[in-house]
């Protein structure tokens, strides 16, 4: 499943997925004839959330520029940032 915003709405995109067997959600741009009849407003709404988390985390800077050299260390400091904005401030 592939879920994108307004600025992927394509033909041929849909098509690419829909030949690889996945199922697109995406809305379609104000011009087009076809409307959003089709399009699972639930899980486009999820998606908001999780760009949302990217940006929250993002405001870490150890994370928005990844200071470690080490795969490792890098997982360990955005573990503990998931963990720190999971817990109640």
């Amino acid at each position: 499943m592939i879920v994108a915003d307004k600025g992927d709405d394509r033909e041929r995109i849909r098509e690419q997925i829909e030949a690889q067997g996945a199922r697109s959600v995406i809305p379609r741009t104000r011009n087009l004839i076809k409307g959003n009849a089709d399009l699972d407003r639930g899980l486009y709404r999820y998606r908001h959330l999780v760009e949302n988390a990217f940006a929250r985390l993002k405001h870490y800077r150890a994370v928005a520029f990844r200071y470690d050299k080490l795969k490792r260390n890098y997982e360990s400091v955005v573990t503990m940032v998931c963990g720190f904005l999971w817990l109640p401030m």
